[in-house]
């Protein structure tokens, strides 16, 4: 009797695991991460000609000569990096698509520098060198531009990589009509959270669109001055 018990929990054990690895690869099957750098600049688009864009891939670092521009070196044996070390090129944005998504993004920019990253190539969180500044508002780093500035200047000074996690919900759609605004439910920098649950009337201009939209590129902003990206990985459902 004793046996025949053993053998009913090993069965029901071993049902138990399948059942549990069957709901990770499901959860996980469900899910999508994306690496727009794992081919270079393959995987972007430009506004008008990407070899006019200015945006190269190699190593980034402040110019020894001038520190308010930055140099590409060539790529080495670490993250890719993607460049415009003269600024004023072109904004560039992500062939795939995406609504709700976690974004994760370094970057580095060199001092006064100014760019963007904009969820859905329509809402902006804002890059720009604002180390060390003891007042900030939306056009400073990590601002919602025009919506809300960072609730803590978390910058590090120019020339040092620092990060980004966002974590975006977008707005939502029945058929033409808007009947939800987007939303960044969190976003941290350098590890420190700045924003929670900022609800976005609507797009931020210089957008890729002209419109809100129920999906949308992840989108760089090329055209004011030098930064640097690496590390870049968008996780959607």
């Amino acid at each position: 009797m004793s046996e025949l018990r053993n053998v009913k929990w090993t069965v029901l054990a071993g049902l138990s695991l399948v059942l549990m690895v069957a709901g990770l690869t499901s959860a996980a099957e469900k899910s999508r991460a994306l690496d727009p750098l794992e081919n270079g600049l393959d995987g972007w688009l430009a506004k008008g000609p990407m070899e006019n864009s200015k945006w190269t891939t190699g190593t980034a670092k402040v110019d020894p000569d001038n520190p308010r521009a930055l140099v590409a070196g060539p790529a080495g044996d670490g993250p890719v990096e993607l460049i415009t070390a003269a600024g004023h090129g072109a904004d560039i944005y992500t062939k795939e698509k995406f609504g709700d998504c976690t974004v994760e993004i370094e970057l580095m920019v060199p001092q006064g520098s100014n760019s963007g990253v904009y969820l859905m190539g329509e809402y902006e969180i804002q890059v720009l060198d604002s180390f060390g500044k003891t007042s900030i508002g939306p056009g400073d780093m990590g601002g919602l531009y025009g919506t809300k500035p960072a609730d803590v200047n978390a910058s590090k000074e120019p020339g040092v990589w620092q990060k980004f996690v966002i974590e975006f919900v977008a707005p939502r759609f029945e058929g033409e009509k808007k009947i939800a605004n987007a939303r960044f439910t969190k976003v941290t920098l350098n590890g420190q959270v700045i924003h929670q649950d900022v609800e976005i009337q609507g797009k931020t201009g210089g957008d890729l669109y002209g419109k809100e939209v129920p999906e949308g590129s992840l989108m760089l902003q090329g055209n004011h001055g030098p930064v640097a990206f690496r590390n870049i990985r968008i996780t959607a459902p």
